[in-house]
């Protein structure tokens, strides 16, 4: 997957580094992990495990806003939504680094209202950018998006710390909502980030890499979904 900009690849190196590093990557080619969405996949990401170490979060949120002051621009963003529970951390940090409002979107309502989803505060007629710590098909960031734009907030932009960027009609529900999904780095960029290093077996990175070159025909020939339509048949029937 290429990149917009020298700095946008340094940046997704960097990144793909600081998770290689603490251990939030893992590559299972011998045994298919599988999402929610039936997709089947050797490789499962912990972004998580950044909040647990203050120089990589550091880091990774000084590269967030650096992207989104580029992509976006310096003033266009009025406020920060996080999605619950991931998303939360990297809201309240990217927030504050930008000294942004904050506030954070449920998964399920309390409470009565159309705020019943927010916590914090409605960010009425303000940009929202929404934050998560991932994303493999957007499924969940369409709910959080809805929920705010429902509430009166303008939620066009969403920023990921790791896309899969693997999965077919990963963008399209986003782009035809017509929200930009920002990331900073992707599993093709965790494959490169590991040349030259002492991570994983070579024949483990030859596995990782069929997987990346068609993860359509790698999913169905380990039980998993085959097409973006039956993922999303899928999901629906849980």
């Amino acid at each position: 997957m290429g990149h917009a900009s020298d700095w946008d690849r340094d940046a997704a190196l960097t990144a793909a580094r600081i998770l290689l590093e603490i251990k939030a990557v893992n590559f299972r080619p011998e045994e298919a992990y599988t999402f929610t969405s039936g997709w089947k996949a050797p490789v499962y990401i912990d972004c998580r495990k950044i909040i647990y170490f203050p120089r990589a979060r550091a880091k990774i949120c000084e590269l967030a806003v650096e992207k989104l002051t580029r992509q976006i621009g310096f003033e266009t963003i009025e406020a920060v939504a996080g999605g619950e529970t991931a998303g939360i951390p990297y809201a309240a940090w990217i927030a504050d680094r930008m000294a942004l409002p904050m506030a954070y979107v449920r998964k399920k309502p309390k409470g009565f209202g159309r705020n019943a989803l927010i916590e914090g505060d409605v960010p009425e007629g303000k940009n929202t950018l929404l934050v998560e710590d991932l994303t493999t098909d957007g499924g969940s960031k369409i709910q959080f998006a809805n929920a705010l734009r429902d509430a009166g907030a303008i939620c066009d932009h969403v920023f990921v710390v790791f896309f899969y960027g693997v999965f077919p009609g990963s963008l399209n529900k986003l782009a035809e909502m017509g929200i930009s999904l920002h990331h900073l780095c992707t599993w093709w960029d965790v494959l490169e980030a590991c040349r030259g290093g002492d991570y994983f077996p070579e024949a483990t990175l030859t596995g990782v890499r069929k997987f990346l070159e068609n993860p359509v025909a790698w999913s169905a020939a380990h039980g998993g979904v085959s097409s973006a339509e039956e993922a999303a048949a899928h999901k629906a029937a849980k």
